[in-house]
């Protein structure tokens, strides 16, 4: 008669009995089922217990730089502030944006209307005779290029030798008046002094004392 499989095989003395496991009975590997726990990286507490402790700002941003998901569903409102914080900062960013390249276009814009002007303006050079022997010449237009009226009188007084003054015209516009007829040497000194100036537009006129 046969005897049943041993379980256990024989010890010596003193010795208590190991149990063998054979293929058979074999039993799978225990599944572990344990949480793992998250510790602060600045206080050593568990995240949820950071806001008793002295360092929760820091805390929060370990949280955050770390464990980004669990930061969201500890601090709800703060994640939400930030986003909206951010947010605004990116509309913020984005008007001064728009703000300073509308400036720029403004600023485009008005060199270019204040070129067109100066395209068109005129620089009227006026002959003007008072008597049969005596004539003066008028400028007209000098300042639609930026040219000082004053300084621009006292360098015609010194190159013609006579007399160069700022007045009003009939408009009640400034206008220079230089002693003499000096209109064509006006033109060449207009274009060597201010080479803004461009030639086409200096104009020479005329005017003729009316006859009583």
């Amino acid at each position: 008669m046969s005897t049943p499989e041993a379980t256990s095989e024989a010890t010596e003395v003193g010795e208590v009995a190991t149990p063998v496991v054979t293929s058979a009975t074999a039993a799978t590997p225990p599944v572990s089922t344990a949480k793992q726990v998250i510790y602060c990286g600045v206080c050593t507490l568990p995240p949820e217990y950071c806001e008793f402790g002295p360092t929760l700002d820091k805390c929060k941003k370990w949280l955050q730089e770390k464990h980004p998901e669990l930061y969201e569903r500890l601090h709800p409102i703060s994640a939400v502030e930030e986003q909206l914080a951010g947010t605004s900062l990116s509309e913020t960013n984005k008007q001064s944006n728009d703000s300073e390249e509308k400036k720029k276009a403004k600023e485009a814009a008005k060199i270019e209307r204040e070129l067109k002007k100066k395209r068109a303006s005129k620089i009227i050079i006026t002959r003007i005779a008072r008597n049969k022997r005596k004539c003066v010449t008028s400028v007209n237009g000098l300042e639609n290029f930026d040219i000082d009226l004053k300084k621009a009188a006292k360098s015609f007084a010194s190159k013609f030798a006579c007399g160069s003054s700022v007045v009003k015209n009939n408009l009640g516009n400034d206008e220079i008046v230089v002693q003499g007829d000096v209109s064509d040497e006006l033109v060449d000194f207009i274009l060597e002094t201010w080479p803004v100036v461009p030639e086409g537009n200096l104009e020479l006129t005329e005017e003729k004392k009316s006859k009583k």
